[in-house]
């Protein structure tokens, strides 16, 4: 496919904005210069491939082997917190390569440079906000695993219908498995991949613009640092894809952050948001392409599609959880592990909404204020989740829904 360096995806995101677009190929025909985009993420350098994002691969792997981890009532605090906090050669993990890496999810959570480089009060306490719930996890929810719980009583509850699961919950109702998560897809994956890697801070820093230009490759790779950074924020939604060039084909089902929301939303039942993985994964192919022809302002007009399409998708998801959540307690007889599980998974959705990146202002579409009065609705009765109202939900999905461009009804089905 050709685009002209002055459409900047306007066509394939539905708003155009310069000329017209054809129906029978997909040219765009503006006079100016072109450039090709591939049809997939492969991109190459003298014959080899210049897509790298092993690093956010590693990460994601490690996030899933942490929140598993959640549920194993054996393990102590000691031992999650160093998963979380992965050193070099530490036998955290089950897979060798995973401990033989230099990285860890702690040292990424909340770290983004746009966020928090000048900012790192607030980056501290939203890891330790972390490390709280894995310690929350074992001093509560372990210690009374096999303690049915009850308002103001942590422990087991079963969940009934046709898929029935027990679930374990602290004395307020809350899966801290689920709260934690849930947003590790903000605070890591949301947050590194819109407010860092796509940031022009990370991506024009230093000679990376210069080098680009110049087709001066990182020392030692095949690629140059600009197109490595831009790959870095693709890795955090497709870095588990069985196919990372063309990940739509199984979107969903890679992993259990980013990308299986995504695919979620896509799949939506009532097809009110299908195209969102099409025009995400089409803006991160663009953008990229538009880095090779060295067309700036084209990769930053699709880095600001990413964020406002992936910002929607944690906006739905919450609102999502938080009516499943509530029609559980408005139902004839109150199945409290469906309605707790839901809004634990809801917590944390609401919680990665501080992480999000809206394009017009540059900020998150709720502050980290914002996001703590939402959670002190949920969570401010005596008893937490137990005492939680069908109209306080109802509330805070309005609240939410209203600063993106979708209803309760359309995200809550």
């Amino acid at each position: 496919m050709k685009i002209n360096k002055l459409l900047n995806l306007a066509c394939l995101s539905g708003a155009l904005i310069f000329g017209s677009c054809s129906d029978d190929d997909d040219t765009i025909l503006i006079p100016d210069t072109q450039f090709e985009v591939p049809a997939t993420y492969v991109f190459e350098r003298n014959g080899e491939s210049t897509v790298s994002f092993s690093g956010q691969s590693t990460r994601i792997a490690m996030s899933e082997e942490i929140v598993s981890a959640l549920i194993n009532e054996t393990l102590t605090e000691e031992v999650l917190l160093d998963m979380f906090a992965h050193v070099e050669g530490a036998n955290d993990f089950s897979d060798a390569s995973l401990n033989a890496s230099d990285k860890s999810v702690r040292s990424k959570t909340a770290a983004s440079r746009d966020y928090f480089s000048s900012n790192t009060t607030i980056g501290d306490a939203i890891r330790v906000e972390f490390d709280s719930w894995i310690k929350s996890q074992v001093a509560e929810v372990f210690t009374n695993w096999t303690t049915p719980a009850t308002e103001g009583v942590a422990g087991f509850i079963e969940e009934g219908g046709a898929d029935p699961a027990t679930r374990y919950v602290n004395a307020k109702g809350l899966e801290f498995n689920q709260a934690f998560g849930k947003s590790l897809i903000g605070a890591l994956m949301t947050d590194q991949a819109l407010n860092n890697y796509l940031g022009t801070l990370v991506l024009d820093e230093a000679d990376n613009r210069t080098n680009n230009d110049n087709g001066v490759v990182a020392d030692g790779k095949n690629y140059t640092t600009m197109e490595h950074k831009w790959d870095e924020a693709y890795g955090y939604l497709y870095g588990a894809s069985a196919d990372p060039a063309n990940p739509n084909a199984t979107i969903g089902a890679d992993d259990n952050f980013l990308n299986k929301y995504i695919g979620r939303v896509e799949n939506d039942k009532d097809g009110d948001f299908t195209g969102i993985a099409a025009d995400i994964y089409n803006a991160f192919k663009l953008g990229r392409a538009a880095i090779v022809a060295k067309e700036y302002d084209i990769r930053d007009t699709q880095a600001a599609i990413i964020r406002e399409k992936i910002s929607e998708v944690i906006g739905i998801r919450a609102v999502y959880y938080l009516q499943q959540g509530k029609n559980a307690l408005e139902a004839s007889t109150i199945d409290y592990a469906s309605a707790f599980h839901d809004l634990s998974e809801g917590y944390g959705f609401i919680y990665s909404l501080q992480f999000t990146r809206n394009p017009g202002t540059d900020a998150p579409y709720f502050t980290r204020a914002e996001v703590q009065g939402f959670i002190d609705q949920l969570m401010g009765g005596t008893n937490g989740l137990w005492n939680v109202t069908p109209e306080t939900l109802q509330s805070i999905s309005e609240a939410i829904a209203a600063k993106f461009n979708f209803t309760v009804e359309q995200a809550g089905s």
